[in-house]
């Protein structure tokens, strides 16, 4: 264990026993279990409300939850000698959720009902100042800055492979997001935010399968994106993850959607939430926008890899969103 991590644990109440190193962290095992240690680089008021969010999910019954553990002289982050701030958790223990193994997929569907229903906190989103972002506005800044890319690309002199391909394939992407935009905003209230900042319905922000833990149950970590926001936000970011490795089968989507479906009603307006969220072009936003805030004098080859694979997947994907969706 290094210095910068010695000087953090020391200022907290429990003996550590050994270490390990894991994905920007440090896992301990503590006399008061396992614990971890992490960075922590977000607002602090943010901190203070996440205490309160994972005390709220653990009072509304849904136990298998990180939480926050508070140094002795009651702070939730400490200074490493760099003066970074750290935060330490409690660690539930286990191994990753597998998106292969379609038993723990079902499982996550189940936990992520749960989880759902335990996080609706309206005392807790009014009183924290969280206002959700619909999707509308979301999808209107990626545009903005997907046409930033494209004036780029069309006045830029000489081009890369990579850059020439982008520009030849730009346009069906383009306009495949400026429809869902437009009729996003044709819907309206039904798609706002108003309604999830007043009911108080928060997401984890960040449901993956790196985030589920599996030990004699599954656990859920990594609470630190939470948003006041519409929950189909979680459940569209597991699905996509897993249909992306599936070749997007509606078969097993609807499986989950099912699973999900009897621990926690699926209403007409999360339907039409999860169908907007599939339908706008974000993987390719995602490739766009990681090519333009890189450096230009080498791209990887790996952005090229995904451009092709995005496009062989793309009838695949229409097929699922027809299958899927009757909207």
């Amino acid at each position: 264990m290094n210095d910068r991590a010695v000087s953090v644990l020391e200022q907290y109440d429990f003996e550590v026993i050994r270490t390990q190193k894991s994905r920007n962290a440090f896992l301990c095992e503590t006399n008061k279990g396992w614990m971890i240690l992490k960075e922590y680089r977000g607002p602090l008021f943010r901190l203070e409300i996440l205490e309160r969010l994972l005390d709220g999910i653990v009072q509304n019954g849904c136990d298998r939850v990180e939480r926050l553990v508070r140094n002795r002289d009651g702070e939730l982050f400490c200074l490493d000698q760099e003066q970074n701030r750290c935060i330490v958790k409690c660690w539930p223990g286990g191994r990753e959720c597998s998106l292969k193994d379609g038993q723990e997929c079902r499982k996550a569907m189940s936990v992520l009902a749960q989880l759902h229903t335990a996080m609706c906190l309206p005392k807790l989103a009014q009183e924290g100042g969280l206002r959700a972002q619909s999707l509308l506005e979301d999808y209107e800044k990626r545009n903005r800055e997907l046409r930033k890319v494209r004036k780029f690309l069309r006045e830029k002199g000489q081009k890369t492979a990579f850059e020439i391909y982008l520009q030849q394939n730009f346009d069906v992407f383009w306009e495949e997001a400026l429809r869902v935009t437009e009729e996003v905003k044709a819907y309206g209230d039904v798609l706002g935010s108003v309604a999830y900042t007043e009911s108080g319905t928060f997401c984890h922000g960040d449901f993956q399968h790196h985030n589920l833990l599996c030990a004699e149950g599954m656990s859920v970590i990594n609470f630190e994106k939470y948003a006041v926001d519409c929950q189909m936000r979680d459940l569209y970011l597991f699905l996509r993850k897993l249909l992306e490795k599936t070749n997007w089968s509606a078969p097993i989507a609807r499986g989950l959607l099912d699973v999900y479906g009897k621990a926690k009603k699926l209403t007409a307006a999360d339907m039409l939430q999860l169908y907007y969220r599939f339908a706008y072009p974000e993987k390719f936003w995602k490739i766009v926008n990681f090519y333009y805030n890189s450096g230009k004098a080498w791209i990887p080859g790996k952005n090229m890899e995904k451009l092709q694979k995005l496009l062989e997947l793309r009838p695949l994907q229409k097929a699922f969103l027809e299958q899927t969706f009757s909207l």
